[in-house]
């Protein structure tokens, strides 16, 4: 019995230090409880919370368990807080997967799999292949000509003016080549390449799980392996990616070296559940859908000695403030919602917005009874807030009433300034948009050249889809206070509006 007294005492100490750890820094106790709630979700015993995982099971438990002590009703299957996402994954093993290049005399270079080159796992990608190398510029369709049975290399042009990935794709496979290599673009500093890659997976929904005798393989090169594939060629590799991150015309020519490729793969049926829990309103036929993803990456390739990669403000921290919203208007803080609120906690959004995808496709409430959606990633609350960058500011009804929110707090909204990024469609508004359901999310935003652009970028450089992203990372809690308030108020009028919300005629989502 002491050993176990002792064993309590411990574990209620460390929670103690926990916590106490950034209390100091925190004003109000609003925003103390709703970062204590981010410590609980994204602490080290939360395993970073990987999609189909134990860990994350045990946050979906806790986040169910809070959901119920708030007065929220169950909003999943068969009266439970729980929608199960049925998903297949496909994972490369790093013991048996590696990557060789041969030299014209024979010698042999290893590339460092998810260090240096990393590829999607698919179903009948190839135990082996070994194939020419050619570059072939940005991998335009007039760029691959005579590319059968090659590997083709192609500058990874992000830019809206040059073809995208998948078009590149695309055109590999039209010219029926072997497979293909994208190599970073090191000078798309608005969202640099990261590298080591966490891992390499690829999970889809069960129904949506590719069955095809295709073999073809999609790699990824960081921009410095590049200068391996060059030797040789009398080319300049650190010339090729300046004038590709300049977008100005690139060459096609052969690469004296060929690539070897072993992959070990395995797969397995997974399933994670999105947590959803109703509060019913006045008009108890609509529903304001409140959503945060509560899936992170779990464990991957170490980053400075740490391999944990646990997720704090992508994105436990607003799973917490669906949880802090729910407290606060139990507790009479905030006022009842007009319209009935879902309070949703999605799986799978880092492995391509899986939960939300199930969700439109299985909904609990019904999708025409749902009368908007605010999403709450993408945030980063690392300095004074004053700009919101709004996504789907201008696509939906729900920027007008976004807008008279943020006039009252000093708060600027701007619609996204740099959409090569395509954050839009990179988070869980979009399978609600795509059903014809007006949603909005929202980032930090700044000016061009000022501090608070040096932190926003710094977040991405070395923190996001990092193990970086934790408890301990720079905060401006005033900042983050300041959205929490912005948040509630919004939801309150959204839940109040009338009209209902509506997508804009003039949007790309209307209907056709």
């Amino acid at each position: 019995m002491p050993q176990v007294i002792a064993l309590v005492l411990l574990s209620l100490l460390a929670t103690s230090v926990s916590y106490a750890a950034r209390d100091s820094e925190i004003h109000d106790p609003d925003t103390l409880a709703w970062w204590h709630t981010t410590e609980a979700l994204s602490g080290d015993d939360m395993e970073g919370r990987d999609t189909g995982s134990p860990a994350y099971e045990r946050a979906a438990q806790y986040v169910a368990k809070r959901f119920k002590a708030a007065g929220l009703k169950p909003g999943g299957d068969n009266g439970s807080y729980f929608q199960q996402v049925l998903m297949h994954e496909i994972a490369a093993s790093p013991a048996g997967t590696d990557f060789t290049l041969i030299r014209p005399d024979g010698t042999k270079t290893a590339l460092r799999f998810l260090e240096d080159i990393t590829y999607g796992p698919e179903k009948n990608v190839p135990a082996q292949l070994e194939g020419a190398l050619t570059f072939r510029g940005y991998c335009g369709q007039n760029e691959m000509q005579n590319v059968a049975g090659k590997i083709v290399v192609c500058f990874g042009n992000k830019r809206a003016t040059l073809p995208g990935e998948e078009t590149r794709v695309a055109n590999a496979r039209a010219g029926h080549a072997a497979a293909i290599i994208s190599v970073d673009d090191p000078y798309f500093t608005i969202e640099p390449p990261r590298w080591p890659v966490a891992y390499a997976r690829t999970v889809r929904l069960r129904t949506e799980s590719r069955e095809s005798s295709d073999s073809f393989c999609v790699m990824r090169l960081s921009a410095a392996a590049f200068a391996e594939f060059s030797k040789g060629t009398g080319r300049d590799a650190q010339a090729l990616l300046a004038d590709g991150g300049a977008q100005k015309p690139l060459p096609s020519f052969d690469l004296p070296s060929r690539l070897q490729l072993h992959t070990r793969q395995s797969e397995r049926d997974i399933s994670s559940p999105n947590v959803l829990a109703v509060l019913p309103g006045d008009a108890r036929d609509e529903y304001v859908a409140v959503s945060a993803h509560l899936d992170g990456y779990g464990y991957g390739m170490p980053v400075d000695g740490d391999k944990l990669y646990n997720g704090t403000l992508d994105d436990a921290a607003y799973v917490a403030l669906l949880i802090q919203m729910a407290d606060d208007i139990r507790a009479r803080k905030l006022p009842a919602p007009k319209r009935s609120l879902l309070f949703a906690a999605f799986t799978g959004e880092e492995k391509g917005l899986l939960g939300s995808k199930w969700y439109v496709q299985h909904p609990t409430v019904p999708i025409t009874q749902t009368a908007a959606n605010i999403n709450l990633d993408q945030l980063r609350p690392l300095f004074p807030l004053s700009i919101l960058t709004t996504e789907a500011l201008e696509d939906t009804t729900l920027g007008q009433i976004a807008r008279k929110v943020a006039a009252s707090m000093q708060i600027q909204l701007r619609a996204d300034a740099e959409p090569e990024r395509h954050l839009l469609r990179r988070a869980d508004q979009l399978p609600f948009l795509l059903q014809g359901v007006p949603a909005i999310s929202f980032v930090f935003g700044f000016d061009p050249g000022t501090e608070s652009e040096q932190r926003y970028r710094e977040w991405y450089k070395v923190r996001y889809h990092r193990p970086q992203d934790d408890l301990t990372q720079p905060m401006d809690f005033a900042a983050a206070a300041k959205f929490n308030t912005f948040f509630y108020d919004l939801v309150t009028a959204v839940a109040a509006a009338q009209p209902r919300p509506a997508i804009l005629p003039t949007s790309q989502f209307a209907a056709k």
